[in-house]
């Protein structure tokens, strides 16, 4: 891999957390993918277009747009080499010819100069080591004219469904894993318009958009999939078994409200940005 700029999280995502990412891209994509439509839409991807994928994890967003862009290409980075091995594989048995995926850090990989009509992303800029210098080095990657489109999460509502369900158990998270350090850098608009601005970017916006977020067929396995993530599980090293049990009962019972035929759903919300590289 290319030099790095956040040698931190090129540690943490080529470790546990990446491959439990990697071992579970259905979960993770399900998770997700309540946003995917409105992200896509905001890309606005035309069917030549090239388009960057930043953060592309196990490739389901790289994917989407290449389908989007049929007779141009989509390109995923990503910093987990465990993450990248399962997308490509994934691309390769839908027989997919227009998917690439490269491993770097997006903040300094060569990319080519004005490679992209369009830059996405599906939460993996709010990572970046320094927002300006990431965005700025994006912005050369993009053709004059072309567009960024990216979400990210926002602070939990206090009376949201994140709340009300996880609030008691998040009690057991003492701090961030080393993966996920760096979420909310972005869950202020201001900063989004600040950062953006000065990386040279014109008509900036940025709006809510709520979703719904599957955390599994039902309660049950939705909490084994909760206690398995990375933020969890690294915070639960030291605490009393008889504790971790009575907060697995705590979040099957806050849960089974929210299953329906669909899986476990809570809702979910999400700022999706927009710009132009002028």
């Amino acid at each position: 891999m290319p030099s790095i700029a956040n040698t931190r999280h090129a540690q943490a995502w080529n470790g546990h957390e990446g491959a439990h990412w990697a071992d579970n891209p259905d979960r993770y994509d399900t998770l997700n993918g309540g946003f995917n439509d409105a992200l896509l839409a905001a890309a606005a991807i035309g069917e030549r277009d090239r388009v960057l994928d930043i953060g592309c994890g196990t490739g389901q967003t790289t994917r989407l747009a290449a389908r989007r862009a049929p007779l141009g290409q989509a390109v995923g980075i990503d910093i987990s080499a465990p993450m990248l091995e399962r997308a490509r594989a994934t691309a390769a048995e839908e027989g997919m010819a227009n998917v690439a995926f490269e491993q770097g850090d997006a903040q300094v990989h060569p990319f080519p100069s004005g490679g992209y009509h369009v830059a996405v992303s599906r939460g993996g800029v709010m990572f970046f080591a320094d927002h300006i210098a990431a965005f700025t080095h994006i912005h050369r990657a993009l053709l004059p004219g072309g567009r960024l489109a990216f979400i990210c999460p926002q602070l939990p509502a206090d009376d949201g469904d994140s709340a009300q369900v996880f609030g008691p158990v998040n009690a057991l998270i003492r701090e961030p894993s080393p993966a996920s350090r760096g979420m909310m850098s972005l869950s202020d608009p201001a900063r989004i318009h600040e950062v953006l601005g000065a990386a040279g970017y014109a008509e900036v916006t940025v709006a809510s958009v709520e979703g719904p977020v599957n955390w599994g067929r039902d309660a049950d396995e939705a909490v084994d999939f909760f206690f398995a993530m990375g933020p969890v599980r690294c915070n639960l090293d030291g605490v009393p078994e008889e504790t971790v049990r009575k907060a697995r009962e705590q979040l099957t019972a806050a849960l089974r409200p929210y299953e329906t035929s669909d899986g476990v759903c809570t809702r979910g919300a999400v700022w999706l940005a927009t710009a132009l590289r002028p």
